[in-house]
């Protein structure tokens, strides 16, 4: 898994050669024919020694303060500078030293590399649908730019009905937030990549979902999503036949703002362009239509509460949704999760909280009580089509680090697992859609 894995990182350091046949100079030479000759042999060859030292300093060095700023743990508070200290450096756009790179599709082949054969699926397996031998690879994690995330977006804000970008400052243009914060397109409003996944025993051939991931306020992709939250590792790390996409929200930013996922179909859209990429880094163009028509499992995290409700509501996937998860995540839309809830029998509905949602998930579940449903407050039980559960967390569990430790640790990992335990939940028809009918 890039970025979690060292496996996937290289780091080459060299110092300077010396090359074999090089003449030693004059004063060297003299020392042949003394009796010191040894002495000498002992202080050419320290000499050689000492670049190679600050080489090998150089390639374990600790990190600097600004690389450990992102990592510094919050005090206890309910504001979001408590929840998310402010990062003391900037990574929001990709440079030409990122360690993620921008995902082209013709590197994707020089990426792969022979591997073992898989190991089985927690999964249940339909009859094989692709008549071809999938080769081996390795995990693939890329950013991709897509023209259907969440932002650049020039539309309304559906909430007021008036322009989203209503902040104007001779040719800049922002976004006045709830907090009265004026966040600038350029900066917070500009970026349309995803964070795309595909764990190297995934097979198309297999039911399969894909995980839509909403990360909150004060993220990015790379420094959060990948390497802080472990949202591809823990995917892999599930075993089951999922694949992630993850779009940059508001970058680096106290705002929750859903962009393109407020409008109609949007979500739809969102899948639709993926698959092409998913199926270039899968390694096979033919499983595009399969990506396209995959399942879909939605979890938000903290300000990732508006894309999820506007997805659910308006997203134009229908029951293609088998799953919700929010983590920490229920501050308001209640009565969009409510009408989910209601009209989608056939999937799950998980909500886990601590103290700074609890007064909202109550409300929650006392709405979807109300209409006849069932409500578990345990995890213990299996995930079925229609279980909605809500997990109260303990005290002392921080929201800064809900997605890898909430009731369990590694919580996306935990819920995948149990989903994938009830095949009803992943099993799709593919016989349409698979590479062979195209």
């Amino acid at each position: 898994m890039v970025g979690a894995n060292p496996k996937y990182r290289t780091y080459v350091c060299a110092g300077p050669a010396t090359p074999s046949g090089a003449a030693l100079p004059v004063q060297a030479q003299a020392l042949r024919h003394r009796d010191g000759f040894q002495h000498w042999r002992l202080l050419v060859l320290l000499s050689a020694l000492v670049p190679l030292s600050f080489v090998l300093l150089q390639c374990g060095q600790a990190p600097t303060a600004g690389t450990l700023a992102a990592n510094v743990q919050a005090s206890r508070g309910d504001s979001f500078d408590d929840r998310f200290p402010k990062p003391q450096f900037k990574d929001r756009f990709p440079t030409t030293s990122e360690s993620l790179v921008q995902y082209q599709p013709s590197d994707a082949p020089a990426r792969r590399t022979a591997r073992a054969e898989p190991a089985p699926y927690r999964v249940a397996s339909l009859e094989p649908q692709v008549p071809y031998q999938r080769p081996a690879k390795e995990d693939q994690t890329m950013l991709v730019g897509l023209k259907s995330s969440a932002f650049p977006y020039l539309g309304n804000n559906p909430r007021t009905d008036q322009p989203f970008l209503n902040i104007s400052n001779g040719g800049r243009r922002g976004h006045r937030s709830y907090s009265g914060r004026v966040l600038w397109q350029d900066e917070t409003f500009n970026d349309n990549r995803v964070l795309m996944h595909v764990p190297e025993n995934f097979d198309i051939r297999k039911p399969g979902v894909i995980v839509v991931f909403f990360h909150g306020n004060g993220a990015t992709l790379e420094r959060d999503v990948r390497n802080r939250q472990l949202v591809p590792q823990q995917i892999t790390d599930s075993g089951v036949n999922a694949v992630l996409l993850a779009p940059q929200l508001a970058v680096d930013a106290a705002d929750s703002s859903a962009g393109k996922f407020w409008q109609p179909g949007g979500l739809k859209r969102f899948v639709e362009e993926s698959a092409d990429h998913l199926a270039e880094m899968y390694g096979d163009p033919r499983a595009a239509k399969a990506f396209a028509n995959m399942p879909v499992i939605i979890v938000g995290y903290s300000g990732g509460f508006v894309p999820t409700a506007w997805s659910l509501e308006v997203g134009g996937l229908g029951n293609r949704v088998r799953g919700v998860f929010l983590l920490d995540a229920v501050y308001g839309e209640l009565d969009k999760f409510a009408s989910w809830v209601g009209k989608n029998r056939t999937g799950f509905f998980v909500s886990s909280y601590t103290h700074y949602t609890e007064h909202h998930d109550r409300a929650l579940m006392r709405m979807i009580r109300d209409k006849g449903i069932a409500v578990s407050e345990s995890m213990d039980g299996p995930l079925k089509p229609g279980s909605v559960v809500f997990v109260e967390t303990p005290e002392g569990v921080r929201h800064r680090d809900y997605v890898t430790h909430a009731w369990t640790q590694n919580p996306v990992k935990e819920v995948l697992v149990k989903m994938a335990a009830t095949p009803a939940l992943t099993r799709v028809a593919t016989s349409a859609s698979s590479p062979e009918n195209q």
